[in-house]
């Protein structure tokens, strides 16, 4: 029953690369992992304090936001 199972696998994959994919491994944060919380915490503590130091942040999102949603609009027609 192993095999005919990894021989599936070895197929379906074959046939990604064969598309051009390539497997890839990322490792990303364990959120259960003791003290994730606080970190996060601390980390958009220390951007929301960034933010109120910079009073052009707004202004500079505003025309980001504003860029990306002509680009979207242009891409739409």
């Amino acid at each position: 029953m192993a095999s005919s199972s990894s021989q599936r696998v070895q197929k379906h994959r074959a046939a990604l690369r064969a598309q051009g994919l390539k497997p890839v491994q990322i490792w990303v944060p364990d959120v259960n992992a003791p003290g994730f919380a606080e970190e996060c915490e601390r980390q958009s503590r220390l951007a929301a304090e960034a933010d109120a130091r910079d009073p052009t942040i707004d202004s500079f999102l505003d025309a980001a936001w504003l860029e990306i949603a002509r680009d979207i609009e242009a891409m739409e027609k």
